[in-house]
């Protein structure tokens, strides 16, 4: 039961940034490409790269419930791989089909490369 309401606590913290982050990234860029949930995706790659590389470092017998909290929680709302989908089908749907393929292709590699460099990151500072 604790590591549910950590993971709900973190999932709350997590979907309000992710709809700051993509409220900031429309007003600053505007709505004609979805940079707010590209961002969130590739900033949570990295920091879920550099969380599980700290973690599996520190040797921390809280390990089970921070992992629930913020990579579940925290993460797991920030991220927003259903949006994602969704920016996918809609840009699909206006037959801006090489948007789309970029979109995919440059979410889903920088999202991978983000998470081995926040590893990379987190295996120097803490190793």
């Amino acid at each position: 039961m604790t590591n549910l309401l950590l993971i709900a606590a973190g999932g709350a913290i997590g979907a309000v940034s992710r709809h700051l982050t993509g409220q900031a990234f429309l007003r600053a860029v505007g709505p004609d490409w979805p940079y707010g949930t590209f961002a969130v995706n590739v900033i949570g790659g990295l920091v879920m790269g550099g969380f599980i590389g700290w973690l599996a470092q520190a040797g921390r017998a809280d390990a089970n419930e921070l992992r629930a909290f913020f990579a579940v929680g925290i993460l797991g709302g920030f991220t927003t791989f259903s949006a994602f989908s969704l920016d996918v089908v809609v840009m699909i749907e206006r037959r801006a089909y090489g948007d789309a393929i970029g979109y995919v292709l440059a979410s889903v590699i920088l999202s991978i490369l983000a998470l081995f460099a926040g590893l990379m990151i987190a295996r120097r500072l803490f190793a």
